[in-house]
C-alpha cells in the first residue's frame, strides 16, 4: 500500500517570516492556526469504485479568514474558450501546411487531413469533458490515470510530461515566435540561430513572469491575444476570399493528383496536423480553476474547436488561393509568403500576426503546465516544492519556474523538427491511456456523478486511432527515437519506487524545501491522499 499523508504536527513559513501551526483534522485535512475540524461535505471524496481510495480535491468557491491557501476558481466561459483556441492556434497553422503537404503529397489529401484532425481534436476533448467534470482535481491525465490505473501509471505520465512534453512544446512555440519576431527584422539572409534563441529564452522569462504575477493576468494576457490572433486569421481568409473573387482557383482543381501516400505516411501526416491542433486538452489541466466547471468545461470545448477547425480550413483555402503547392512547401514561412503577395505594403502584419499568436499559445501552454506540477506534486509524485502557491498572488510559481527552466534548456539545445514528431508520438501514448481509462471506469465507477457524459463509441474511435498514431510510423518506418521514447517512459520507475512507492526521501531535502518556500514566498495547499 502507497500513502502520503501530511505529517500531524507541522509550521508554515509565510513569507512576512511568522510561523502558522497546522494540525492535522479526523478526516485528515490539515487546518491552518491549529483550528480543528472538518471542512464539510466537500472534505473527503470516497471512490465509487470501492477500492477504498480517497480525495481530497481544491475545490472552493472562495477564501476565509482563516482559510488555508488553494487555488481560486476565477475562469469563466470566455476565458474557457480563449485558453482553448489561444493555445491551439499558435505556430502550426502558419508552419505545418507545408509540411502536411510534403508527408501527403496531394492538396485534397491534406486538406482532408486538416478536417480529420480537427474531428479527432474535438471527439478526445469531449471524452476529456466526461472525465474532467467526473474528477475537477486540475492536472487532466494525470488525475484520471490516477482514478482508474492507480498511482505508478499516473506517475509515469507526470515524469513524461513535466521534463518531456510540456516544456518541449513550449520551447517550440517559442521558438517558432522567435523565428518569425527575428525574421521582421532580417530580410537579407536568414535569422542568426543564436539571436532566434536569445528571443526565444526573452519570450519564456516575460511568460513565465506574467503568470506568476497573477492568474488574472496571466488570462487576461490570454484573452487579448486570442482576439488579436483571430483578427490575424479574419485577414487571411479576407485576402484570401478577395483572391478567390478574382477567379484564382486554379491551385484548389485537381487537388486529388498524385500518388496516395502509404500507411506510415498518413500516420506522420496526422502527427504534423495534429500538432497545429495540439492544446485541445489544456483547459482540463485547470479545472479547479473554471467557475461552474460541470457546464464551462464541455460548452468551452464546443465552442473552442470547432471555431478552431473551421479556421484552419478557411485558412489553408486562402493559401491555395495565393500560391500552388509546391510554392508551399518550398516556403519556409508560408503566412510570410501569402502576406507578401496579398497585402503588399502591408505585408509585415503577417510576422507581428504569428508572433502574437506564437506569445499567446506559449502562455496558455505554460499556464496549463505548472498545473500538472502542482496536481501532481501535491500527491507526493513530484518534488513538494512544486505543489505550493504564492502566499499574496495565489499562483503555482515553483511549478510554473520548473517548466520554464526545462523549456529553456531545450530551446538552447533543440530544434522545432527535432521536437515535433518526438511530441506527438508520446502525446498519443497517453492520449489513448486517457480514452482507455475513461472506458473502464464506465465499468468499474458506473454510479459515480458524470455531470457530462459522451456517447461510449467516442472514446473507443479515439482509443483506437491514437493506436493506430503510435504503432503505423513504428512499423513503417522504424526510428531509433521511437525506442528512446519509450525507454524514457517507462525509466520512470527507476524513480517511483524508491521515492514514491516507499517513500524514501533524502534528508537534506527538507532544507532544500525550505530554502525554496522562503526564496519564492509560497506555502503548501492542505491536502491528504490515501491509496490502498
Amino acid at each position: 500500500m502507497y500513502q502520503h499523508v501530511q505529517p500531524s504536527n507541522t509550521n508554515h513559513i509565510y513569507a512576512d517570516g511568522h510561523n502558522v501551526s497546522t494540525k492535522a483534522t479526523s478526516n485528515g485535512t490539515m487546518c491552518a492556526n491549529g483550528s480543528i475540524g472538518t471542512e464539510g461535505p466537500e472534505a473527503t471524496e470516497t471512490d465509487s469504485s470501492g477500492t477504498g481510495r480517497m480525495r481530497k480535491p481544491l475545490e472552493r468557491n472562495g477564501s476565509t479568514q482563516n482559510d488555508t491557501v488553494h487555488l481560486e476558481r476565477r475562469l469563466g466561459l470566455f476565458s474557457g474558450v480563449a485558453l482553448i483556441v489561444g493555445t491551439m492556434i499558435g505556430s502550426g497553422i502558419f508552419v505545418s501546411p507545408s509540411g502536411l503537404l510534403v508527408r501527403t503529397g496531394s492538396v485534397g489529401v491534406s486538406f482532408i487531413i486538416w478536417l480529420a484532425c480537427g474531428l479527432l481534436s474535438l471527439l478526445g476533448a469531449l471524452a476529456y469533458a466526461e472525465l474532467g467534470t467526473m474528477n475537477t482535481s486540475s492536472g487532466a491525465e494525470w488525475a484520471y490515470f490516477m482514478d482508474a490505473y492507480g498511482p505508478a501509471p499516473a506517475f509515469l505520465f507526470s515524469w513524461v510530461s513535466t521534463l518531456v512534453l510540456k516544456p518541449s512544446q513550449m520551447a517550440i512555440i517559442c521558438l517558432s515566435f522567435a523565428q518569425y519576431a527575428v525574421e521582421a527584422f532580417v530580410t537579407e539572409c536568414d535569422p542568426p540561430g543564436g539571436v532566434v534563441k536569445m528571443v526565444a529564452l526573452v519570450a519564456i522569462v516575460m511568460i513565465l513572469f506574467v503568470n506568476c504575477y497573477s492568474v488574472n493576468l496571466g488570462m487576461a494576457v490570454q484573452n487579448v491575444f486570442t482576439a488579436a490572433k483571430l483578427v490575424a486569421v479574419v485577414i487571411v481568409i479576407c485576402g484570401g476570399a478577395w483572391k478567390l473573387f478574382q477567379g484564382n482557383t486554379q491551385h484548389l482543381s485537381n487537388a486529388f493528383n498524385g500518388p496516395m501516400p502509404n500507411i506510415g505516411a498518413i500516420a506522420t501526416a496526422f502527427y504534423t496536423g495534429l500538432w497545429a491542433y495540439d492544446g485541445w486538452n489544456n483547459l482540463n489541466y485547470v479545472t479547479e480553476e473554471i467557475k461552474n466547471p460541470s457546464k464551462n468545461l464541455p460548452r468551452s470545448i464546443i465552442i473552442g474547436i470547432p471555431l478552431v477547425t473551421l479556421c484552419y480550413a478557411l485558412i489553408n483555402i486562402s493559401y491555395l488561393a495565393a500560391m500552388s503547392a509546391q510554392e508551399m512547401i518550398e516556403s519556409e514561412a508560408v503566412a510570410v509568403t501569402f502576406g507578401n503577395r496579398i497585402l503588399g505594403a502591408l505585408a509585415w502584419l503577417m510576422p507581428l500576426s504569428v508572433t502574437v499568436s506564437t506569445f499567446g499559445s506559449a502562455n496558455g501552454t505554460l499556464f496549463a503546465a505548472g498545473r500538472l506540477c502542482f496536481a501532481a506534486s501535491r500527491e507526493g509524485h513530484l518534488l513538494d516544492i512544486l505543489s505550493y502557491v504564492h502566499v499574496r498572488r495565489l499562483t503555482p510559481a515553483p511549478g510554473l519556474i520548473f517548466h520554464s527552466l526545462i523549456a529553456s534548456a531545450m530551446v538552447l539545445h533543440g530544434t522545432i523538427d527535432s521536437l515535433i514528431d518526438f511530441f506527438s508520438f508520446t502525446a498519443w501514448i497517453f492520449y489513448g491511456g486517457a480514452m482507455l481509462a475513461l472506458i473502464v471506469m464506465r465499468y468499474t465507477k458506473p454510479n459515480h456523478p458524470r455531470p457530462y457524459k459522451v456517447p461510449i463509441i467516442i472514446p473507443v474511435v479515439v482509443l483506437v486511432i491514437s493506436v493506430y498514431l503510435v504503432a503505423a510510423p513504428i512499423f513503417e518506418t522504424p526510428r531509433i527515437e521511437y525506442l528512446y521514447a519509450l525507454l524514457f517512459i517507462f525509466a520512470g520507475l527507476i524513480f517511483y519506487v524508491p521515492f514514491v512507492k516507499l517513500g524514501m526521501t533524502p534528508r537534506f531535502m527538507n532544507k532544500v524545501t525550505l530554502f525554496f518556500q522562503l526564496l519564492l514566498e509560497v506555502v503548501p495547499t492542505s491536502s491528504m491522499a490515501m491509496f490502498e
